[in-house]
């Protein structure tokens, strides 16, 4: 060993609260939505700290909400008393926290992923803060609501300011120093160094750890294991051992690459594997909303899929034999397959893995081509809820950055929720069930995209259902295309809360409701 080369702490995830926690702190978790680079074991070790109530009033804030709809991830830190603050990018994961901001338990904020992301950035390098439009118009907005989740952050104040720059408005998120940093790595080695090549994301780690740093806090690594001094290939560190405080080796079970798998290669760029073309989809209505999205491709488009309905459009582009369509995800993956369910975020066959500040910069400059994202309410200013419905906070993860400033954005959606049941025969439509809600409402409940603002700003909006496709104009919404078999009045109108502009109305596609290829590769190419 050189002479002179710092020696990290090696403790276990209980001394490491116990050492570097304390009441009041600001913290910050690394990871991505189920599990990806997140410190469970640390976690664990924190909550059972919370509830033996030796830590209170904790100010916590992370960019992507990590959980498993359960026990894991953030919502260990759902004890009562344990935090004072949160301010979170996505919440729907972390259930349990969730239901605690509903009760006031704490002053609750949701800011875009993308911001709080690049603001540990700024953090970092001592700079006062972020100002961007990305929120303008949309929940975030201090004219709006705040971004506040409830009462107790009402009575907290504003996080979020208005600013006119240059004569254009703008937001601006203030930075705050971070005293204590938890994140993940593969391997630590003596000095603290540290690398991620069996993680499916590098999510925030390295900016987290330097916003810690230079704030004067401390940062923890939790690692698979911890390897000799100076065995490391420089060219894998990515975490350098001058960032970091400690370092503790979880067991296996609190290490997993995502809360769906323990670990898988592919998802890490260490191998590819063979991927014939994803299994066609069934007829369905999520078929036809994905064959309808995906008409609006184009080639080499660059391309950002929401979670749910959204993930169809890559099936559909698989079955058509489009395969230079570029998928992304905004924690940091380009190229490769995005996978969904327990092991969201991951990609197989990955091309590059970006830190996922680096990603939401290249989305908020306009990158992406097109972005397919989930239609869960709409209203008749064209504008999205996705973040908010009745008691439940989910939050707007990336959605903001992303449907902000996509060239084009598709929203995707079946046209009522709750028990819809549909069938295709012979070309046409039939509505079997009609679902208990409507979704194409008077006005949402919580303006997660703004109609106006994309209306100003030029950028194409269309709206996709099984039965009817709307696009934005700036009239307002309009009724472009009906599926064969469908009636306007019955079955379109009579399930809406607004009127919508009927001018000229078409057919879609018929290609849509029939078995077998589309053609959609010639189309796209042509």
């Amino acid at each position: 060993m050189k002479k002179g080369l710092r020696m990290v702490k090696m403790l276990t995830a209980k001394e490491a609260v116990e050492t570097y926690f304390y009441s009041g702190a600001t913290v910050t978790f690394g990871g991505f939505a189920n599990g990806l680079m997140h410190p469970e074991a640390i976690m664990a070790a924190l909550e059972q700290a919370g509830r033996a109530g030796r830590l209170r009033d904790l100010k916590v804030v992370f960019a992507s909400g990590q959980g498993d709809s359960g026990e894991r991830g953030l919502n260990h830190l759902a004890v009562e008393g344990l935090c004072e603050t949160v301010i979170g990018g996505h919440w729907g994961l972390a259930v349990r926290l969730g239901e605690m901001a509903m009760k006031n338990s704490f002053a609750a904020y949701n800011l875009p992923q993308g911001v709080i992301a690049q603001l540990f950035r700024e953090i970092a390098a001592n700079r006062p803060g972020i100002l961007t439009h990305v929120g303008l118009e949309t929940f975030v907005d201090p004219r709006v609501e705040g971004g506040k989740v409830n009462q107790a952050a009402r009575d907290a104040g504003d996080i979020v300011k208005l600013m006119e720059i240059n004569g254009e408005e703008k937001l601006f998120y203030p930075a705050f120093p971070i005293d204590i940093a938890v994140i993940r790595a593969t391997y630590a080695d003596e000095h603290g160094n540290c690398t991620f090549e069996k993680e499916g994301v590098y999510a925030d780690a390295l900016v987290q750890a330097q916003a810690a740093h230079n704030s004067g806090g401390k940062v923890i690594v939790q690692v698979e294991q911890v390897v000799s001094g100076g065995s490391l290939d420089a060219r894998l560190v990515r975490l350098p051992g001058i960032y970091v405080d400690a370092v503790v080796v979880a067991e296996a079970k609190h290490h997993m690459q995502s809360f769906g798998t323990q670990y898988n290669p592919a998802f890490s760029g260490e191998t590819r594997i063979p991927l014939n073309a994803l299994k066609p989809l069934p007829m369905s209505e999520r078929k036809i909303i994905a064959r309808r999205a995906a008409m609006e491709l184009v080639p080499h488009a660059v391309t950002n899929l929401g979670i749910g309905m959204p993930e169809g459009v890559a099936a559909v582009a698989a079955e058509e034999g489009l395969s230079d369509m570029v998928l992304t995800t905004e924690i940091g993956a380009v190229g490769g397959v995005p996978a969904g369910g327990m092991d969201f975020g991951a990609a197989t066959n990955v091309e590059c893995i970006l830190d996922q500040p680096t990603q939401f910069d290249f989305y908020d400059g306009s990158g992406l081509d097109v972005a397919f994202l989930g239609l869960a309410q709409m209203d008749q200013a064209g504008n999205i809820n996705v973040s908010k419905f009745g008691p439940k906070v989910t939050g707007c993860g990336g959605f903001i950055n992303i449907s902000q400033n996509a060239k084009k954005v598709v929203y995707c959606g079946t046209f009522t929720a709750g028990g819809l049941q549909t069938a295709v025969e012979q070309g046409k439509l039939r509505i079997l069930r009609e679902g208990r809600s409507k979704k194409l409402v008077e006005q949402v409940e919580q303006i997660t995209f703004s109609g106006s603002y994309a209306i100003r700003h030029g950028q194409p909006v269309l709206y996709v259902t099984e039965r009817a496709v709307f696009e934005l104009t700036p009239e307002g919404v309009e009724l472009k295309e009906i599926a064969p078999g469908i009636d306007p009045q019955k079955d379109i109108l009579d399930q809406m809360d607004f009127h919508p502009i009927i001018k000229n109305v078409t057919r879609m596609d018929p290609r849509i409701f029939q078995e077998g290829l589309m053609g959609l590769k010639e189309q796209v190419h042509d």
